[in-house]
């Protein structure tokens, strides 16, 4: 068992890794009561506790996490964001796509490598479930990591927004689309993160972004950040002031005391709930903020605080990445996709892609792909997942137009895809055209597209399996937010599955062969595809 590593809320201690080939976790779903913002509510712990805790392994090592939910009344399962799962696709985690939800009283084990170090996190992937508390840091290290020897700690700074689930969403009266909105800003789930800043010393911090709809902003006092890493990637070191932290991503950044430091210094976290916080005129506001600390004199008081006339981070497209490598190419598979809010037959509120919503099918997305034959090329047969087939080897553009007014974040499961170009906003649709890409484009596996504007990403399907693209802002993932990459699936048929995870499909009654109504004679029969959400309110 690799020791967790935990010296306080947020801290690593690199002196307390123990390197080892097998890393076992064994987790307790269950509901706890805790009160993170003031407030006590039921939260989904671990094990009986929250915040849920680190998962810590080292490069190359096998992860080992039996899962049982005992939640009483809901499903669950666990996805291990950022992580490729390469081999491992049935260990991606997402129900209804890589596996059926495990229901209350159930067990399952996740087994995968991890063949790339960085800082990640863990999270439900069912039920919009996350947000309730399910979710935690998952750090991979690596002993020949580039920077080892020029920081001295590491220091998790978790961030989240804190939502109380009183709006009804998914209701017809909710003719804007109007998501629920935070009550408060947590930094590590509550627990706060003043950092003991020792002159001398360098610190890794490994900021995650835990949030189901807000992004957030971080300043530091007199203190530059040297941002090395975006969402497990690293890049060429570049200074900055201030970053912007969208749902999803990650950053490492080096903080040095330096010998001229003196006294507390304060830093400031902002939540940003604004559609738009490039646009004024939609009214810009910051309700949600933390005032954190670099002690460096434990008998002075901690009560000096930083403002900021004006949020403007670093451009984070204009990242390089640390190999330098130009923009895959040739590109031969080009998946555009236009994203709009709409409305079902329902009359309820709806994310569309290419006019279509994402309905979850009755078959897992990736047991329909294993078990059709020579039928899993036919993206009919997967139903209204919006597929997008592509084959091995395939350099892969995704290209997303946003017509919202809104910034909104997008994740790729199974692959750190090249950003080659994302405009601010108001820039309209992509012309068709593909011009002016960086030359040295960062590698991430969540980018932030502007609103009215559109983002270029591509990246090499190499990893056979069904992915997920999606909006990470938790609230449209449950509005349809997503599209399903049908990754090489040649490649996938007659793949086995562990008997544990058949077994939760047929305790539940959820057939796990044929196409995504279980319809095993004639593949291309679509009777029994789900083709519209049920209604969730009577509102």
């Amino acid at each position: 068992m690799l020791a967790s590593g935990v010296l306080s809320a947020g801290f690593l201690s690199l002196a307390t890794l123990v390197r080892a080939g097998t890393v076992t976790y064994n987790w307790n779903a269950t509901w706890v009561w805790a009160s993170p913002d003031g407030f006590a509510r039921p939260v989904i712990g671990i094990n009986g506790q929250w915040p849920c805790p680190l998962l810590n392994a080292t490069l190359n090592d096998t992860v080992i996490v039996n899962f049982s939910n005992n939640l009483v009344n809901e499903t669950s399962g666990l996805h291990f964001h950022g992580l490729n799962q390469l081999g491992t696709e049935d260990m991606d985690g997402p129900t209804g796509v890589t596996q059926c939800p495990v229901p209350p009283g159930s067990t399952i084990q996740y087994r995968f490598t991890v063949p790339n170090a960085g800082s990640y996190w863990y999270h439900s992937h069912d039920l919009g479930q996350y947000p309730d508390g399910l979710r935690g840091p998952l750090v991979v290290h690596d002993p020949n990591d580039p920077y080892i020897g020029q920081y001295d700690e590491e220091i998790i700074l978790g961030v989240s927004d804190c939502i109380e689930l009183g709006r009804q969403m998914l209701t017809p009266t909710n003719t804007h689309f109007a998501p629920p909105f935070p009550d408060a800003l947590l930094i590590n789930d509550g627990k706060g993160a003043d950092i003991n800043f020792v002159k001398g010393k360098t610190y890794r911090i490994r900021m995650i972004c835990y949030s189901a709809l807000s992004s957030a902003f971080i300043h530091f006092e007199k203190h530059v950040m040297n941002v090395i890493m975006t969402d497990a990637s690293y890049i060429q070191e570049q200074e900055a002031d201030m970053l912007r932290i969208a749902p999803a991503q990650r950053y490492d950044f080096l903080l040095t005391a330096g010998d001229n430091d003196s006294g507390n210094y304060p830093f400031l976290i902002s939540l940003d709930t604004n559609r738009d916080y490039t646009n004024a005129s939609l009214g810009v506001s910051f309700p949600h903020n933390y005032t954190g600390y670099l002690v460096m004199d434990n008998s002075k008081r901690l009560d000096n605080t930083l403002t900021v006339s004006k949020w403007e981070p670093y451009d984070d497209s204009k990242f390089k990445g640390k190999d330098g490598a130009g923009p895959l190419s040739p590109r031969n598979e080009l998946v555009e996709l236009d994203f709009k809010f709409c409305f079902d037959k329902n009359g309820d509120p709806r994310s569309c892609l290419n006019g279509l919503t994402y309905l979850t099918q009755p078959v897992p997305t990736l047991y329909t792909a294993t078990t059709t034959g020579e039928n899993n090329t036919n993206p009919l047969i997967y139903g209204q997942v919006n597929p997008a087939i592509v084959n091995y080897g395939d350099v892969v553009q995704i290209v997303l137009n946003n017509y919202d007014e809104a910034l909104h974040p997008f994740h790729l499961h199974g692959h750190q895809f090249q950003v080659l170009d994302r405009p601010l906003s108001g820039a309209g649709k992509w012309s068709g055209q593909d011009i002016n890409y960086s030359s040295e484009p960062l590698s991430r596996d969540t980018v932030t597209v502007y609103a009215n504007s559109y983002v270029v990403i591509r990246f090499k399907a190499t990893n056979p399996g069904v992915w997920l693209f999606h909006c990470h802002i938790e609230w449209h993932v449950e509005m349809g937010l997503t599209a399903t990459i049908i990754e090489a699936p040649d490649h996938l048929r007659g793949f086995t599955f562990p008997d544990e995870f058949l077994n939760i499909c047929k305790l539940q009654n959820i057939p796990y062969e044929g196409n995504a109504a279980g319809n095993t004679d004639n593949y291309t029969d679509t009777s029994g595809f789900v083709t519209l959400a049920p209604k969730q309110y009577n509102g």
